[in-house]
């Protein structure tokens, strides 16, 4: 059995560790709360702009864009393929970073039965624990560590600029990207989405009877085409920050939850240890008692 300064001093340690992990828990739900209004903040303009490509594709006016395919096209394999990551900097996450990664490996190998060699995909990794993996799968990331601690409109918007130039260039044939989907602060799910081309069977929905339906008889000048034509590229990025301000949420959610689990275990183990402790002391007492009366009957 454990001596009482070495029950003592574990006590000791367990109480600093829920001291950290206490602190952790609360700096990730404030951090939680800042993305949640983030994206709320998010969510109207995403649903106003998605309604009006959604309206405009219901109709049967032909366009064209570069990011979309036509009816029979395939993408050319021979060409590159693109994949956007998206992790934390950090870990005490839960299984956060580790699904990822695996989704990522999963991917690369599907890509692997279709003909596809590691040299022909280029990696973003948005996220250090992503990076480190894919590094160590032999993938030459480009780097975007700054974007997972801190969320930027911009900077995402020149990552999307980066990767639709590259595209429309015909350098890479498709762009998937991975990233944990926030559905409440106890539950994200990994996704692994088709950026490019742009699948626009999701935006030619049947339009209901409703106010909004109406929009298809609006006027449009200069046509409905370079309307779509203009919007696509926003589209397309917002996408990409959507992804991004997702996998942020998620991270701490998962955070926030890893350090609760840790905080109440620690507790749980502090009383166990507690409990030894005073065993162990009365123990102590009690053989002291002993040799005292076996002493003063000699």
């Amino acid at each position: 059995m454990a001596s009482l300064k070495e029950i003592k001093s574990r006590i000791g340690s367990v109480q600093g560790t829920r001291k950290v992990t206490s602190a952790m828990k609360m700096v990730s739900a404030a951090k939680l709360h800042k993305a949640q209004s983030m994206i709320n903040a998010m969510l109207p303009y995403q649903r106003s702009l998605d309604s009006i490509v959604s309206n405009f594709l219901s109709g049967e006016t032909p366009f064209t864009s570069p990011y979309i395919l036509g009816e029979g096209q395939a993408p050319d394999l021979k060409k590159r393929t693109a994949i956007i990551v998206f992790s934390s900097n950090s870990s005490l996450c839960g299984a956060f970073n580790y699904n990822v990664i695996r989704e990522f490996a999963s991917l690369v190998l599907n890509l692997r039965t279709e003909g596809v060699p590691e040299t022909m995909i280029d990696v973003y990794a948005v996220g250090k624990k992503v990076e480190d993996a894919v590094k160590k799968m032999g993938f030459s990331p480009e780097s975007y560590q700054s974007l997972a601690s801190k969320p930027d409109y911009k900077s995402v918007f020149a990552l999307a600029d980066s990767i639709l130039d590259k595209y429309s260039k015909g350098e890479v044939s498709r762009v998937y990207v991975i990233y944990q989907h926030f559905k409440s602060p106890a539950v994200q799910k990994v996704q692994r989405e088709l950026y490019l081309p742009l699948e626009i069977s999701e935006y030619k929905k049947e339009q209901k009877a409703t106010a909004e339906g109406w929009l298809n008889n609006y006027i449009v000048e200069p046509s409905v085409a370079y309307v779509i034509e203009s919007l696509m590229p926003q589209v397309l990025k917002q996408k990409l920050y959507t992804c991004l301000a997702d996998s942020y949420a998620s991270e701490h959610a998962a955070r926030t939850i890893a350090m609760q689990v840790a905080t109440d275990n620690a507790e749980d183990l502090i009383q166990e240890l507690t409990v030894l402790y005073n065993k162990s002391r009365q123990q102590a007492i009690t053989a002291e008692l002993l040799d005292i009366v076996a002493g003063s009957t000699q």
